[in-house]
């Protein structure tokens, strides 16, 4: 064999095991594009086009592999970033994809735990108001953790500078975030207003309404009248049949944190209803009677 032909095969050998880095790493860049553009299609795009870049690079001296896929995968995304805001194409609610629910193979257990935690409609439409620097110094330092020398050879700025973007875009995620829970509370408080009302009134069809068909509702037995009733009630019918005309004394409250009810004056408190709400329906009630239990809980009545 000439040395030409050994230097073709050895062109071709170093391109395989490129390859075989690059697909070693693909889920973990699908994963880094994907928080960064809140978009799979986009982010198959910009993992494509990092593939690219990487057959085309001088990696003679990278010594960390994964680490410059990362650094180029996030280049790519800067530059469909700055793109997609030259055409005012920002990512808004109704431009915000679903949440990631499935995944391409089950072979990466890390992948797939990452992509189901948070990335759903409600983060991308916070990142989305960032611009595209703060949006890639928030996701490559908080979520990813690479640090800020890193980033800012990425954006092309100071190490100061992308803290500072980092630090910026932090503050408007927690501020969204506080937005989000408040409303969260205050449709769960008009949902449990809106039960314990039709409670009190004996509104048997406003109770169906309000409760999910498939509701579960587990009564304490340490409440004497609840001794001789089912632990586990299933279904919305019979939990409007042991609701409606009741609740007579319930006041809605904060229990540890979330909005329930409370039966009876604070310092004599009968038992009371934790309440878990989906899809605008109450799923789940729990009556929590025992006294050991109850001294546990946090609460806090809340005014009308």
């Amino acid at each position: 064999m000439s040395n030409k032909e050994k230097e073709g095969l050895e062109r071709v050998n170093d391109h395989n095991g490129l390859a075989e880095q690059f697909e070693s790493h693909r889920n973990h860049l699908q994963s880094v594009a994907y928080r960064i553009l809140g978009s799979r299609n986009e982010a198959d795009d910009a993992v494509q086009e990092s593939w690219i870049r990487l057959s085309r690079s001088d990696m003679s001296s990278v010594e960390n592999i994964g680490g410059w896929m990362t650094t180029i995968v996030s280049r790519v995304c800067l530059d469909m970033l700055r793109a997609r805001k030259s055409r005012h194409e920002d990512l808004t609610i109704d431009r915000a994809p679903e949440p990631v629910t499935h995944f391409r193979d089950g072979s990466d257990p890390e992948y797939e735990a990452l992509m189901a935690d948070a990335v759903g409609h409600a983060m991308l439409v916070v990142l989305g108001k960032l611009s595209p620097a703060e949006r890639i110094a928030f996701v490559l330092h908080d979520i990813f953790g690479m640090s800020f020398a890193d980033i800012a050879s990425i954006l092309g700025r100071n190490e100061a500078a992308s803290r500072k973007l980092a630090s910026r875009a932090r503050q408007r995620v927690k501020g969204d975030e506080s937005a989000s829970r408040a409303e969260e509370l205050r449709r769960k408080r008009e949902l449990v207003d809106a039960f314990l009302a039709a409670s009190r009134a004996g509104d048997f069809e406003k109770l169906l309404y309000i409760l999910d068909p498939n509701v579960v509702t587990r009564n304490d037995p340490a409440f004497p009248p609840a001794a001789n009733a089912p632990v586990v009630v299933h279904g919305s019918q019979a939990a409007a049949k042991q609701f409606a005309g009741r609740a007579q004394g319930a006041q809605p409250a904060l229990v540890n944190g979330s909005v329930g009810a409370v039966i009876g004056p604070l310092d004599r408190i009968l038992f009371v209803l934790v309440f878990t709400v989906k899809n605008d329906k109450i799923t789940e009630i729990e009556m929590i009677a025992d006294r050991a239990r109850l001294r546990q809980l946090d609460l806090a009545l809340l005014s009308d």
